[in-house]
């Protein structure tokens, strides 16, 4: 599979914006992109390539480097994908709900048809199903593990079904991965050259002001997106702040111990509420909850300042928050008003 073959026919063609400097690669009198000459730190544009920052992340990762794509926010990156790969009003994706929103949202926006393939009841992937609803105008598959808004992984070998079944682009969005002891399929990078990973420094590095998202693919899927992105699409704070997240190892590590241990003290707590009633497996940094009136919870937490995200409107989600583990007090005081909620029913 060649993925040139898989292009829209206008984006083949494309001819890409280039900075005259980065593509001499010399040093001297900048006089060609009518930059204010006056140093301060910011008049010059920025790396368009966001090399240093591809530095780290290539070493952390155990990708080449040329095998990188940064973008403003992994939002950014899957817009790309569908505005590079899907035919507007022609072609589709297909996306396994309950599951990252964000999908749909960037079809619809781009005109491009979404086909909805229900994970199991129990969240997990039928590659079976998933592969059926494939046809000649299908593009990419949206696969997110760990699962938003479930929390849980879907299973290794169903994505590889997938990705030995499809002659399309599959995108293994692992926003959540760092929170797991899984392995990232960043690893079938060199099986598969239509995968792409997905992954972010909003969750676990803590970086979700900067919008900075990673993705990880074959050299030939991230020229594309180079050439069809904005010539200076990551900004030179966001690269800089970057560079200096990924390289706090200890802080991160320290951080997502933390995480781990509040979330356990979360499901402990809020399996002794009488209204809670089913707590889902999770490898993300959040728990999805079934309450028995998960509307009245949800008012009555926002009432204590509280917000929590209602994720009853879901498939098989109904009476469902999603909660994310915040620090020991924010956890406490969530704790603290359940069961004030507890003493009134």
């Amino acid at each position: 599979m060649k993925i040139e073959n898989l292009l829209r026919n206008n984006i083949k063609t494309l001819k890409p914006y280039k900075a005259a400097r980065h593509d001499l690669n010399i040093k001297g009198v900048l006089l060609d992109a009518n930059e204010s000459p006056f140093e301060n730190g910011y008049n010059r544009y920025p790396d368009p390539y966001q090399n240093q920052l591809k530095k780290v992340i290539s070493k952390l990762k155990g990708v080449e480097h040329n095998q990188i794509f940064i973008g403003n926010g992994s939002d950014e990156t899957l817009d790309l994908l569908i505005r590079a790969f899907c035919e507007p009003k022609i072609d589709n994706i297909i996306i396994m709900p309950p599951t990252y929103g964000m999908y749909e949202v960037l079809a619809s926006i781009n005109a491009v048809e979404c086909v909805k393939v229900p994970l199991n009841k129990d969240f997990s992937l039928n590659a079976e199903q998933v592969l059926a609803a494939v046809n000649s105008q299908t593009k990419i598959i949206f696969i997110c593990s760990p699962n938003n808004p479930t929390g849980n992984l879907l299973c290794k070998n169903e994505i590889n079904k997938v990705l030995e079944n499809f002659n399309g682009i599959v995108v293994v969005d692992e926003a959540y991965i760092d929170f797991s002891k899984a392995e990232s399929t960043i690893r079938l990078l060199k099986q598969f050259p239509n995968l792409f990973v997905n992954q972010t420094l909003s969750k676990a590095h803590a970086g979700a002001g900067l919008r900075l998202g990673m993705g990880f693919s074959s050299v030939e899927m991230i020229d594309v997106l180079n050439a069809i992105k904005p010539p200076y699409n990551i900004n030179a704070l966001t690269q800089s702040a970057g560079i200096d997240l990924l390289q706090q190892e200890s802080e991160f590590q320290s951080n997502i111990n933390l995480i781990n241990q509040e979330k356990q003290r979360l499901y402990n707590e809020l399996s002794k509420l009488s209204f809670v009633l089913e707590i889902f497996p999770s490898e993300a940094n959040f728990w999805l909850v079934r309450f028995k009136n998960a509307i009245t919870i949800h008012r009555n937490l926002i009432n204590n300042g509280i917000i929590t995200r209602n994720r009853s409107h879901e498939l098989y989600c109904g009476n469902t928050l999603r909660i994310t583990v915040g620090t020991a007090d924010e956890n406490t005081q969530l704790i603290n008003c359940l069961n004030q909620i507890k003493s009134t029913q």
